[in-house]
């Protein structure tokens, strides 16, 4: 395991390094850790430098202080890239992952080369959706909402045939922070990008799962058609977590966009 004091918080990291190869990435989503990219990682073990981090207040990595805002996380990715020495980067961002990933490029452009926006949009949910989420994180517990999440997760298929990972990534979000979860919605409640991604120049590529209870097709869609050239991907069989429920798929999403730019720079 891997630790790295960036700003006022610990940050849980892994890096993988490839000589030669572009370096990928991965930011989870809210409620989960890096784990969720380990299948995906797997598949692209030959093609890209690998990080994947924990953002602050989920799994190993600290809290920090409040208040907290999407730039607060960006501003740790890019801390924890200038610690690593990676120049340039794809950053591959699911959900709020996403929105940090869009924040960054508005912060730090000289950080990325490419984007890989899963499952994400420039605004997401509600004040009102968001505020009773964190009401209900501090006061009932995640628990208390686990199942709802799980719905919008994972397909109907995933329940029925796959009930013992079902099982895993539900404690995978109940054993979260509540309060790094709460900190976490307040920072998506507050985050409107939906001015920026115009601006955004480097090569994008938007995924959504066809079954995505959180972020449905039309919303990832519509973030796509809001970012100049950028392309569109539907996963079939995937509901929020496509890294865990197709990673297949996605990871050959990732290296068909991957060898894309490669071939561009030629």
């Amino acid at each position: 395991m891997n630790f790295a004091r960036i700003n006022d918080a610990t940050i849980h990291y892994r890096y993988r390094p490839a000589a030669g190869r572009p370096t990928v990435v991965f930011a989870n989503s809210l409620g989960t850790d890096m784990r969720i990219w380990n299948e995906v990682e797997r598949r692209l073990a030959n093609d890209c430098t690998f990080v994947a981090f924990d953002k602050r207040g989920h799994g190993l990595s600290e809290l920090g202080d409040a208040p907290q805002t999407i730039e607060t996380h960006a501003t740790d990715l890019a801390g924890l890239l200038d610690h690593l020495g990676v120049k340039r980067a794809v950053i591959c961002g699911l959900s709020i992952g996403g929105v940090i990933a869009q924040c960054l490029y508005k912060t730090r452009p000289d950080l990325i080369e490419g984007l890989i926006l899963c499952d994400t949009a420039a605004k997401i949910g509600t004040a009102e959706m968001w505020n009773g989420r964190i009401n209900a994180a501090l006061s009932e517990g995640i628990a208390s909402f686990a199942d709802d999440v799980m719905r919008k997760w994972f397909t109907p298929d995933f329940h029925k045939n796959r009930g013992e990972e079902l099982a895993g990534y539900k404690t995978m979000l109940t054993r979260q922070d509540p309060a790094g979860y709460a900190a976490a919605c307040a920072a998506i409640r507050d985050a409107d990008l939906t001015a920026t991604t115009a601006a955004i120049k480097v090569p994008t590529l938007c995924i959504v799962g066809d079954q995505d209870g959180s972020t449905p097709p039309e919303l990832v869609e519509s973030l796509a058609l809001s970012i100049p050239a950028s392309r569109f991907e539907v996963i079939a069989g995937a509901g929020h977590i496509p890294c865990v429920e197709q990673p297949g798929r996605l990871a050959g999403l990732i290296r068909g966009f991957l060898n894309d730019m490669r071939r561009e720079r030629e």
